[in-house]
Formats: structure tokens, sequence, C-alpha cells
């Protein structure tokens, strides 16, 4: 058990510390890990009102990271606003999306194979993104969006270094991406409800020279010089705690960095975010592949297995090119314990990107498990003023 009197003054520093078997090895590593944590201990008033403190480590928001699938969690508040925004009769998360093919190498989508009745939609492609991290899920939101759409609600909303320029697991150029495509929406009688037309960003970003590694394949060759990160998608950790934050607690960020989202998104967003693979309806997935804590790294990491009910974390994950990375707000229920915890770490100890040989299973799955661990054990024995009332976080999966 941590003393705590030894902890008040740096928490998470000395929470790292105090448990070598761990973390020896990620502290005297940092940099070439790339390692960044932001803790956040959040304490309530007699009103329920929450307050918040943050602890970092090794935060630094010039040390590239790639983003990886933890793009998905702006982009599905992003979608949700912009439905808002339409305000068209008819039109809501539960309507049919037909994309159409508008510019070379784009694809026509009518159908979503994982849909109770096959009809692919927003809500559809949100509850996939957060079940099991769905790329095609993301494609069809970026192209609804369109890439300027993208990144200028996210400027707008003050979260200046992120950059969303590319479609996942798909090999289009810079361009191909730029342009997305055209979109209509049904009602149930198969009446279009809303058309956009084809778009195309000519924005320029800012430019980068992200280069890491020593080496990375192209074609099944070894090029033996850094890889270029340069317009890859990027955001910093403390951006992406930021907006888990604008979606947990609304009302604790500036009118500004909030997304447009009703009640009713939210409520949808927090079910869809702490819904296991095992309890989803629609879609539904073999569970001996996609296991509990699928996409649950932190406190679990690969762990396989039944996860306790009791306990639910509410977050969104990233893992490629050998970086990790999960940004959770988790809650006991049974403990009435809540904190949030992002990280990220660097998973790729010869260098080389591209070659599918990264130490996840070795590097990258513990320390997300063991940091969520030794953060929660910490948290269940801190003490509170005031129990939380965590009631609008629980959820009936069944239904």
């Amino acid at each position: 058990m941590v003393n705590q009197s030894t902890v008040e003054k740096n928490v998470l520093d000395s929470l790292l510390q105090s448990h070598p078997q761990y973390f020896t090895s990620i502290l005297k590593n940092k940099e070439a890990l790339k390692v960044q944590v932001i803790y956040t201990q959040i304490n309530r008033d007699a009103n329920n009102r929450p307050s918040f403190k943050d602890y970092a480590f090794n935060v630094d928001e010039a040390n590239y990271f790639y983003p990886a699938s933890t793009v998905k969690m702006p982009i599905s508040l992003l979608a949700l606003q912009k439905l808002n925004e339409l305000n068209t009769k008819g039109l809501d998360r539960k309507s049919s999306m037909v994309t159409d093919s508008s510019y070379q190498d784009e694809q026509k989508v009518f159908t979503d194979p994982l849909a109770a009745d096959a009809s692919p939609g927003i809500e559809q492609y949100i509850k996939e993104i957060f079940l099991l991290s769905d790329n095609t899920a993301f494609n069809r939101l970026y192209e609804f969006l369109g890439q300027e759409y993208i990144n200028t609600q996210l400027h707008n909303k003050g979260y200046k270094n992120a950059e969303i320029l590319h479609r996942l697991s798909v090999p289009l150029t810079e361009k191909q991406n730029r342009h997305t495509n055209a979109v209509a929406f049904y009602n149930t009688s198969a009446t279009i409800i809303y058309e956009q037309a084809a778009q195309y960003n000519k924005r320029i970003y800012s430019k980068r020279n992200t280069l890491l590694g020593k080496g990375y394949y192209k074609g099944g060759s070894l090029i033996n010089e850094p890889f270029n990160f340069s317009k890859k998608n990027r955001f910093t950790l403390p951006e992406l705690h930021k907006i888990l934050r604008s979606v947990i607690f609304p009302e604790s960020v500036a009118a500004k960095q909030r997304f447009n989202l009703t009640a009713a998104d939210y409520d949808f967003l927090y079910k869809s975010m702490s819904t296991l693979p095992r309890e989803s309806k629609a879609p539904v997935y073999d569970t001996a592949d996609y296991w509990d804590a699928y996409v649950k790294f932190l406190l679990y990491g690969s762990e396989k297995g039944t996860l306790p009910n009791h306990i639910r974390i509410f977050n969104k994950v990233g893992d490629a090119y050998g970086f990790l990375t999960d940004v959770a707000y988790i809650v006991d229920f049974k403990t009435n314990t809540e904190f949030m915890l992002s990280a990220t770490i660097l998973c790729n100890s010869d260098g080389i990107f591209n070659d599918d040989d990264y130490d996840y299973e070795e590097l990258g799955f513990p320390f997300m498990k063991n940091l969520g661990q030794v953060i929660y054990q910490y948290e269940v024995q801190r003490k509170r003023t005031h129990v939380p009332d965590l009631s609008k976080f629980k959820f009936n999966y069944n239904e």
C-alpha cells in the first residue's frame, strides 16, 4: 500500500518511482520511449460539482507521437455535432448514410454488414469505433465531415496542434485525402433527407519535419533512413485529454472547447465508450477474438477474460507504428472512485517502422496495465471530502 503522505506534492512522479518493479526501465528511458502520462484527480463538492487537479509525467507538446485511432474520438464528436448543425427535419444519427465515390480510389458504400439491418449510419459507425476501433467506420465519418471542417472546428475550439489529414489503413495520396466523398442520407422509406456534395480542402497546414527512427520498410525493402511522419495525423496528449474531459464533464471546460451535442448525444457516447464487445447487440462480435479488454489498455493491458461490471472505462485507444496510446475516464461504482488517465509510449526497440515488429506485448501492454492499476489502487484509498454521485455513468448494457 502506498503511503499517501509521500506523494502529495507530485503524485504521479512519486507513484511511478515507488513501483520500480514496473517502471524503472521506463523512467530511465523515458525520452527514447516517448512516454507521456497525464493523471487527473477529480474531487466533488457537496453539490457533486467536480474540480480537477492534473499531474503530468514527461509531457511535451513538441514531442510527436502518432495518435493512431485516438483521432476517432474527436471525429465521432464532430459527426454528432454536424448533424445538430444541419438541423434537417428527419435527419439524425440513425438515418441511413450512403457514401458515393467522387474521386480517384474512393469507395462507394451502400451497406454495413455489422449493422442489424445492414444499414450504414452515424450511430452505427460510432458504435463500431468505440467497440473495436473500426477503421472503416472512421473513414466514413471523415468523408461525411470533410478534411476542412474537421481541422477548422478543432482549431476553433482551441486544439491548435490537431491535424487530421488522412483516412486510416488505405494507401491514398495527400491530394486524395483532401478529397472527400459525396454522401446522402435516407429515411426508412428510402427517401433522401439530405445530400452533401463531394468536398475538397484547399487549406494548407503547418509545415513539419517529423523524422523518427533509423529505418522503415517500403514495398518489402528496408530503407535505412528515418521514417517521415510530417504528413501524418497529429494530436498532443494534453489536447486528447482535454477533449475527453469536454465530453465527460462538458461544463468544466470553456464553452468554445465544447462540442455542440445534446443530452441524448452525451448519453449515447457514454454508453458507446464503455460497452464491452460481449455486450454489443449490433454489431455482434465473436468474444473469442474480441475479449472484454480488447480496447481497454489502461488497467488491463492485453488481459483476456471477463472484466468486473462495477468498473467502467470511457476511453479511446490507438496503436500503430509501435505507438500505444489510451485516453480514459475510469470509474468504480463499488468504491465510488473516478479519475482520468492518459498515456502514450513507443514500443519500437529496433527503431524500424513498418516492419510489424513492435514491442506491444513485451513493453506497451504491461506498462498500460501497471500504470492503470497503480493509479487505480491509489485512487481507491485516496480520501475524499464528498462521495461522488456517479449515477449518470451507469447504463443498462442489455438494452
